[in-house]
């Protein structure tokens, strides 16, 4: 998948979005610009319905209010996180760090806060589907192992001795960027470059996130790690002390 929406359009493989506030303008406002690039619309007020459609419309990607009636983003996140693997964007009211946090820590890819500017909005959506999907590289579809840590690229599979780790496509992404060059520093921006796009914009502590919420899932302990290494000063790296 790496062609953006306005392409896809043209070539009728039209990309899905699903818009969820309880906000009706703004709700109007993201899906008029995101219809103009091609993509179909479907759209939710709470938390419940939000999930119901995202089970039914299969979207690619999804814009997800954090303060919703009912059942509230975060949740509404989790429960579309254990059938979907769509892009989604998190969107908050408040600035306050944790809310942002709290989104990407359930599954969320990417988060905005309000105010922001709907062109901003679509281009990160349109910098997410023109992140690659499909066959590995040629030399990279053999299995990595790190201890009992298994990471498969062709399958785009992870086990952690011998079971099945679930991830997100931004998780596994990641773990696929550092573990195809165990041993070597990647800077936050150049794990955003590989992982997000040359063309993506926004929070590089995004990053740190992402990798906080893979060592849990893997079991790894910053302090003492087994897998993901922070490395002072620069950034992250795979591979023994």
């Amino acid at each position: 998948m790496d062609i953006d929406a306005a392409e896809a359009g043209a070539a009728g493989a039209r990309f899905r979005a699903l818009v969820v506030d309880d906000e009706p303008p703004l709700v109007q406002v993201v899906s008029g610009y995101l219809a103009r690039e091609g993509f179909d619309v479907v759209t939710a007020a709470d938390g419940l319905s939000a999930v119901t459609a995202a089970r039914q419309a299969r979207p690619d990607v999804i814009v997800l209010d954090l303060m919703l009636p009912g059942v509230d983003g975060v949740e509404a996140c989790r429960r579309i996180r254990t059938f979907s693997d769509a892009y989604i964007i998190m969107l908050t009211a408040k600035s306050d760090e944790v809310d942002k946090l709290v989104g990407l820590s359930v599954g969320a890819d990417d988060y905005l806060t309000k105010p922001f500017s709907p062109r901003e909005l679509v281009a990160r959506v349109r910098a997410m589907l023109r992140r690659p999907r499909g066959a590995p590289q040629p030399g990279d579809a053999a299995v990595r192992r790190f201890g009992a840590l298994e990471v498969d690229p062709g399958g785009r599979e992870v086990r952690l001795g011998g079971r099945a780790v679930e991830l997100t496509r931004t998780e596994f992404d990641l773990l696929d960027t550092l573990s195809a060059r165990p041993r070597v520093a990647f800077t936050r921006r150049q794990l955003l470059e590989h992982v997000w796009g040359h063309d993506w914009y926004g929070d590089d502590h995004v990053i740190d996130v992402h990798v906080g919420n893979l060592r849990r899932k893997l079991g790894d302990d910053a302090v003492q790690p087994r897998y993901i290494r922070t490395v002072r000063g620069v950034g992250y790296r795979m591979g023994a002390g």
